[in-house]
């Protein structure tokens, strides 16, 4: 599986952001312009904690990848973080 690069995704974020924040500008809509700019700091926030528990999740320990050998997550491994992960609520 092909994951999307950490500054594509931001990239795109902030280009459907820009695009509704400009709508509201041209409008005058100042409260919206507020409104989306609080919105687009707390989907960033949250995109950040989720890319990392991507990472996490995908990565193999540094001593069990070759060089030049794509690393490939551990399905139990995978698994035990998520176990983990869930048990913080």
């Amino acid at each position: 599986m092909t994951v999307r690069p950490r500054q594509r995704i931001f990239d795109n974020l902030e280009t459907i952001y820009r695009e509704a924040y400009e709508r509201a500008k041209l409008a005058g809509d100042e409260k919206r312009m507020l409104d989306l700019d609080a919105a687009y700091q707390r989907e960033q926030l949250l995109l950040e904690v989720l890319l990392d528990i991507r990472d996490t999740l995908t990565a193999l320990p540094p001593s069990e990848v070759r060089p030049g050998e794509h690393p490939m997550p551990d399905p139990l491994a995978t698994l035990e973080s998520i176990r983990r992960i869930t048990r913080l609520r």
